[in-house]
């Protein structure tokens, strides 16, 4: 079988295996105190070329998602999401069972339109009985969005204005950031992302690593005694160093953003013999993620030879499926699908 459901199917690239055993019988402090993750701090601050950020590591992306918003939020207030947004479509109701709602706005091949946002928000402070409802407390957008879409710099600022202006956070969630940073012509850099954001995450557990994504609060700007809260939440580990390792070799010699270009580069192959066996596109994406509409049975006999992602129904004789490259896909492998396709 070829595998392209997903970009976490392989375990973690041999550089953070290697130094799993490299460091294993080292004694170590627990709880993110470890010289490792301090030096996975500092290297992540580097690359965002900002000393003025606050670096947290967790686990996973649901974990991520459900402790940032439910820290900046209050009791009373819910996060403004895309309808396709991860935290509203693919995490189970995690949000809404720290207590917050998630209230949608309309997408746009994933994304967000910040008129809109700003309508909505206009909307809710115009109606005289809003203290009766649920406040839009932050804005949470995914760079790339679930589509493998991306906002611009444009299209950032323009979110972040709104923000501003209603001094709300906005948050942005990078499980998949290495490859929208990778992309050819974008122009969002993480340096951006500092200006523009209150917080973002950067995605290891989809690049690279077994686990582990990092929060970076932008502005020197981390909620008050933000340790206890993770953990409040079960999200510290004891053996912090887990995470501290593979974010220290992640963000050494350029590693995320290598093994993130390798995932474009396969995902660029693959888009253009699509392209020139004539698939049609469900939307155009410059990321990791191609999603193309095939007929119901080409659906079922790919399915016996290639794992990809069953996304949504297109109409009675199509569906769109998505293919994923990966920090670890092979040439090959895109060579012997594109023989299947």
């Amino acid at each position: 079988m070829l595998y392209f459901a997903n970009d976490y199917t392989e375990g973690a690239c041999k550089e953070i295996l290697d130094a799993f055993i490299r460091t294993n019988d080292e004694k170590l402090p627990g709880y993110g105190t470890d010289k490792y993750t301090l030096s996975a701090e500092e290297k992540i601050k580097k690359a965002c070329k900002n000393e003025n950020v606050d670096v947290y590591l967790l686990t996973g992306g649901t974990q991520t998602n459900a402790v940032v918003i439910d820290a900046l939020l209050e009791s009373y207030e819910g996060v403004v999401s895309p309808e396709t947004g991860h935290i509203n479509v693919h995490e189970s109701g995690a949000i809404e069972f720290t207590g917050h709602k998630v209230l949608t706005l309309p997408q746009h091949e994933g994304k967000i339109n910040s008129r809109e946002l700003r309508e909505y928000i206009e909307t809710f402070y115009n109606d005289q009985n809003h203290k009766h409802m649920v406040y839009p407390g932050m804005v949470y957008i995914s760079h790339p969005t679930e589509y493998g879409t991306l906002y611009t710099k444009e299209d950032l600022m323009k979110i972040s204005e709104v923000c501003r202006d209603y001094k709300i956070p906005l948050f942005v969630d990078g499980a998949r950031l290495g490859y929208g940073l990778m992309s050819k012509n974008t122009d969002v850099t993480l340096e951006l992302l500092c200006e523009l954001c209150d917080v973002f995450y950067i995605g290891g557990t989809k690049i690279g690593a077994l686990s582990g994504e990092a929060i970076v609060f932008t502005h020197n700007n981390a909620p008050k005694n933000f340790v206890t809260f993770i953990k409040q939440h079960g999200a510290l580990l004891a053996k912090g160093r887990l995470l501290g390792v593979q974010f220290d070799t992640l963000f050494t010699d350029d590693l995320y953003f290598r093994i993130s270009r390798h995932a474009i580069e396969m995902s660029e192959i693959l888009k253009s013999e699509l392209q020139e066996k004539g698939y049609r596109f469900y939307f155009e994406s410059p990321t990791n993620q191609q999603f193309i509409i095939v007929e119901n049975s080409k659906m079922e006999e790919l399915s016996k030879r290639v794992v990809f992602s069953f996304w949504e129904k297109y109409d009675e004789n199509h569906t769109v499926i998505r293919f994923a490259t990966s920090w670890a896909t092979k040439r090959e492998d895109v060579e012997k699908l594109m023989d299947l396709l």
